[in-house]
């Protein structure tokens, strides 16, 4: 069902936001006619998280900047705004498939209809690293529920060691591994996961269409 109203929202063309609330149900927020949203722990925030103690009443704002979006912080939260595991500052845009992280709350940023030739060409220039079989399936099975649209977090540990019949300890070696080879090793450990997705996306190494078929 949940993928189902993923793959229907995708189809309408118009970005939205998909995050977990508090009983972790998907909740889909679609930004169709909007100029501003905003985000925080006040019930009366377009996005309301509050279910979140880490999140601030008011925490970050989106605004539509011509055809695309941006996220701004600019010190309203205590603890700060990330995407893709770098935390803004100032005015950030936003691409198709950034991972928008408030206190303990990962939101995935949507834009099915965005043109994405731009963010090709800026990460292109870089050479990812050369990985071992090993090390690319652990990959896969990390992106597999982002990159398949099934919801907004990486697979666990215990996901990825269940899948590919690995120990957890396994697991965590490899992914140690991939963290200094993407160079997010000095990252928080909450984000270097959304972190090295994002990059494994951007630079082709995991496909959608490969880790959803």
């Amino acid at each position: 069902m949940e993928l189902k109203e993923r793959l229907e929202a995708e189809r309408r063309g118009a970005p939205f936001l998909v995050y977990r609330d508090a009983e972790e149900r998907q909740v889909l927020r679609s930004l169709a006619g909007d100029e501003r949203v905003s985000v925080g722990r006040d019930e009366a925030a377009d996005v309301p998280l509050p279910f979140d103690a880490e999140v601030s009443r008011v925490h970050a704002e989106l605004t539509r900047v011509a055809s695309g979006w941006t996220i701004a912080d600019d010190g309203l939260s205590r603890n700060g705004t990330f995407v893709n595991g770098e935390r803004v500052v100032g005015r950030r845009s936003l691409a198709d498939g950034d991972a928008l992280r408030f206190g303990s709350t990962v939101a995935l940023f949507r834009a099915p209809g965005a043109r994405t030739e731009s963010t090709a060409i800026a990460t292109a220039s870089r050479r990812p690293p050369d990985l071992s079989d090993a090390q690319r399936r652990v990959l896969d099975a990390l992106c597999r529920p982002t990159a398949a649209g099934t919801r907004a977090t990486p697979a666990t540990n215990r996901e990825i060691a269940a899948e590919l019949f690995l120990s957890v300890d396994a697991v965590k070696a490899h992914l140690r591994t991939l963290f200094e080879k993407f160079e997010v090793g000095d990252l928080p450990q909450n984000e270097k996961r959304a972190r090295l997705v994002d990059l494994a996306l951007k630079q082709g190494l995991v496909s959608r269409r490969d880790v959803s078929g």
